[in-house]
């Protein structure tokens, strides 16, 4: 096990109505995602596979809170997004999503436990709270001999598990992560795959993994293949 049953997060099934997504390029439109409908369940491994453009990245970021639709509706553990104001959508990307991205998005010239610290002093969480739930996580992911070393001085892998456990600090219940492997070698990127596939498996966090590799897609029980906005679901024995 990597974490006792006090680190489980809460539920939060995921809800998708009619979404549609267009982009107003002068005048052509783009229709990023079309009528679309699903629905994830807390504690779901789910890959959403596609081309570039095809929409994968959009769909995620409307589940994340990043962005709007123009038609359609979201509800996400209870939360209905056309119905929230602007301070609970903020809490709800800060405390329900947690977001791995193919860059990393670090300090670069600040330590490893800095890096995993800031959304718990951006939160204002006391100093002791935030050090131990920082080293918690760190723990997690394998690095805990790493904490005071700056993330400039990690290899690319390394990295990747430092913004693994900085999203894993809030406790979120649902993680995001967007190309997670794009930037690394085939063995560093299976590392990452398998503590982000431990982390959904023993912390019953769901994990929204967006990829265009077909490989990867496979890690996942639970593929979504989104072509020009609309997805075909399939769900693996």
């Amino acid at each position: 096990m990597i974490a006792s049953a006090t680190t489980r997060v809460d539920a939060a099934d995921i809800s998708l109505t009619g979404v549609t997504r267009v982009f107003e390029l002068g005048d052509e439109k783009i229709h990023a995602l079309r009528n679309l409908t699903l629905n994830i369940r807390q504690g779901e491994f789910v890959a959403i596979k596609g081309p570039s453009g095809s929409g994968k990245s959009t769909l995620a970021n409307v589940i994340g809170g990043l962005d709007t639709p123009n038609e359609g509706s979201i509800v996400v553990g209870g939360l209905d997004f056309s119905q929230a104001n602007d301070r609970e959508l903020s809490h709800y990307r800060s405390h329900t999503i947690g977001f791995v991205f193919q860059s990393f998005n670090l300090q670069a010239h600040t330590t490893v436990l800095e890096n995993v610290l800031l959304p718990l002093v951006i939160a204002g969480m006391d100093k002791a709270s935030r050090l131990e739930r920082a080293k918690e996580c760190l723990e997690l992911i394998g690095l805990s001999d790493r904490a005071d070393q700056p993330t400039n001085k990690l290899s690319g892998g390394q990295r990747q598990r430092v913004s693994i456990a900085r999203a894993l600090v809030n406790r979120p219940p649902i993680m995001i992560a967007d190309e997670p492997t794009g930037n690394l070698d085939q063995a560093n990127g299976q590392v990452v795959i398998d503590y982000l596939t431990r982390l959904n498996r023993e912390l019953h966090m769901t994990l929204i993994l967006i990829t265009h590799d077909a490989d990867v897609a496979k890690k996942a029980p639970r593929i979504l293949e989104i072509v020009d906005g609309t997805v075909t679901d399939r769900k693996r024995a």
